[in-house]
């Protein structure tokens, strides 16, 4: 008898417990396959999976499994099924928290990728356990271990204007350039003010805006003006809709009424108020 559907039967919900089983049967259809084997059978895949062959017949019952008396299953076809089930079709982006010997096999672990599992950032409080590669970066506003004071001192050693320094990620990370502009409106500071002259006072208030900006953005799930930027439900942030001046030019200054202000900045744009954010005299940029 034979049996083959590209959905559930019936239209039956698989139980949990059937589903729990599912990576166990997975594992054990790619070892089956990487022998170039077209088909197994229950008892097969029941000893390679450590359950019985009543059990496994009854899980992938619940597929629509194709499975032919005295030949078994359809190899190929119960991997895809599985892949749907267990969301191995879609793209799960992962950042890997620890980056000691296991942390390092799974970064190089291509399999990893082969599976769905796109790594985007390695994360650890050791900062000597990281990549060289990303080793330079600076920790961001909301990390814990970020030292203010250095922050400070380091940014009134640049010679260079005040967003440039934001968006240098030897100095600090995660900010970016919309979060940089609605922060120094914020702190009403023009994006060209020089380094050399912020006070530790006035350092301070920048952080702050900095952070307050990341919190709420982060509340209000990002700012996306890209679809490929999603979270794992497929929605985008709805940030942008708070946005005080980014992206804004010609509409009133939410705190003043004065129009906002779009200028060019290292091939990108920079929005400002210009009655909240005039520009210094000593501009840098």
């Amino acid at each position: 008898m034979a049996q083959r559907s590209g959905a559930i039967p019936n239209g039956r919900k698989i139980p949990g417990a059937a589903v729990a089983r599912l990576p166990l049967y997975y594992r054990a259809l790619l070892e089956v396959a990487e022998g170039d084997v077209d088909t197994v059978s229950s008892e097969r895949l029941a000893v390679l999976a450590g359950v019985n062959a009543a059990q496994v017949r009854k899980d992938l019952s619940y597929l629509g499994s194709y499975v032919t008396r005295g030949v078994g299953y359809e190899v190929a076809f119960l991997i895809d099924r599985i892949s749907r089930e267990l969301g191995l079709t879609h793209d799960w982006p992962v950042v890997i928290v620890g980056v000691g010997n296991l942390g390092h096999a799974l970064a190089n672990y291509r399999g990893l990728g082969a599976r769905g599992f796109r790594v985007l950032a390695l994360v650890d409080t050791d900062r000597a356990g990281l990549p060289l590669p990303v080793a330079h970066i600076a920790r961001d506003p909301l990390d814990p271990e970020f030292d203010d004071a250095g922050f400070a001192a380091a940014l009134r050693r640049r010679r260079t204007g005040l967003k440039r320094a934001l968006l240098d990620q030897t100095l600090v990370s995660g900010i970016g350039n919309i979060y940089a502009d609605e922060a120094l409106w914020r702190a009403r500071l023009h994006w060209a003010r020089p380094t050399s002259t912020m006070t530790r006072a006035r350092s301070a208030e920048v952080l702050a805006a900095a952070r307050a900006v990341m919190v709420e953005a982060l509340d209000h799930g990002g700012t996306s003006f890209d679809s490929l930027y999603v979270n794992v439900n497929g929605e985008s942030g709805y940030f942008d809709r708070e946005l005080a001046v980014y992206g804004r030019t010609g509409l009133p200054c939410r705190r003043c009424g004065a129009l906002v202000v779009r200028e060019h900045f290292m091939n990108r744009s920079s929005f400002r108020c210009p009655r909240c954010q005039r520009r210094p005299r000593d501009a840098h940029g």
